[in-house]
């Protein structure tokens, strides 16, 4: 989930090479209801961010990863537990 819109999400996607959507929040609905969007006030105006997570949701609507910090800065960790996940779903 990402703060920026769609086109820009799939031109990222594009150039890392994965297959799946990756989603737009642009009305921040998602990421203030995860507490993931954060707002700061620097000399008076107010901006806000979203903190780096990855929150894997499988096709049932099911959380099956939250990774937060400085290790979900990197795509390939989320690309990584998606592709463990469809080898373990596949395994079933």
């Amino acid at each position: 989930m990402s703060m920026d819109s769609p086109a820009a999400n799939a031109a990222f996607a594009k150039s890392i090479d994965i297959k799946f959507p990756l989603l737009s929040d642009m009305n921040r609905k998602m990421l203030t209801d995860y507490g993931i969007l954060k707002k700061y006030d620097v000399k008076g105006d107010n901006y806000e961010w979203a903190l780096r997570a990855n929150i894997v949701i499988d096709k049932d609507g099911i959380i099956r990863h939250i990774e937060g910090g400085d290790s979900a800065v990197d795509p390939n960790s989320a690309v990584s537990v998606c592709t463990d996940l469809h080898k373990k779903q596949a395994a079933k």
